[in-house]
């Protein structure tokens, strides 16, 4: 469903990514993982349109989407939904309201229609009964869980997740890693999440990508990537810090 082919993107004189390239199937839930500042934000607004490359492609379903102009963008950015960093919910407006907003902006259904589709994803992400609380009456976790009911009303076929855990407690944190995979399950989605949580990336990754120095450098399960003897990943894993790095 999505493949990404010698992808740069550098930001002035700083290169962030360099000749990246992988494929995810119809169906498949991948997580990357990588240290901060390490250019997975980056990679994941690449797959929607949000930033164009330098050179490289990202083809979904076999189209490649660099070079599109809008119209084209908005017509592919249709099929996904995403979850993006502290759920970005207007302040001003209503669960309800941030939840409808691009139905009631970009869609064609009526008034009722749009009422009860917010209604059934505030049910599935388990917070029926709050469209009319403001997201400043709501924990970080509540936050999470409207962010992503607003990610998937549209019914897309592919979910992005920029890390989904951050600023939630352990418990909280694994609600929210049951949530999307019950999303996955049910919507029959194919879901891409860049994490930090190591718990979260061995939980929801059937498979993970390690993005390290511009580039993907190991992909596997996982088991596999968490087996792994390499000292590179062992470390990012582990949580532990190579001098040599540092200098």
């Amino acid at each position: 469903m999505i493949e990404v082919r010698e992808l740069k993107k550098s930001f002035g004189p700083n290169p962030i990514l360099n000749g990246v390239n992988f494929t995810i199937q119809d169906g498949e839930s991948v997580v990357i993982i990588g240290r901060s500042g390490g250019g997975k934000s980056v990679l994941l607004k690449h797959l929607v349109g949000l930033l164009q490359p330098d050179s490289g492609q990202v083809l979904i379903d076999g189209e490649n989407i660099v070079g599109m102009n809008e119209r084209e963008l908005l017509r592919v950015r249709g099929r996904f939904g995403m979850l993006f960093q502290g759920a970005a919910l207007f302040d001003s407006m209503t669960v309800a309201e941030n939840i409808a907003f691009g139905l009631r902006r970009y869609g064609q259904l009526s008034s009722g229609e749009i009422e009860k589709r917010v209604s059934e994803v505030l049910r599935r992400v388990e917070l029926p009964g709050t469209e009319s609380k403001k997201p400043s009456e709501l924990s970080g976790g509540m936050r999470k869980r409207v962010g992503l009911a607003r990610s998937i009303v549209y019914n897309p076929e592919i979910v992005l997740y920029d890390e989904p855990t951050t600023g939630l407690d352990p418990v909280v944190s694994d609600s929210i890693d049951q949530l999307i995979l019950r999303v996955r399950n049910e919507m029959k989605v194919t879901s891409v999440v860049v994490t930090h949580d190591m718990r979260s990336a061995r939980r929801l990754g059937q498979r993970i990508l390690m993005l390290h120095k511009q580039r993907i450098y190991a992909t596997g399960t996982a088991e596999e990537i968490f087996s792994s003897t390499d000292p590179v990943i062992r470390n990012f894993v582990e949580g532990v810090s190579d001098p040599k790095e540092q200098k």
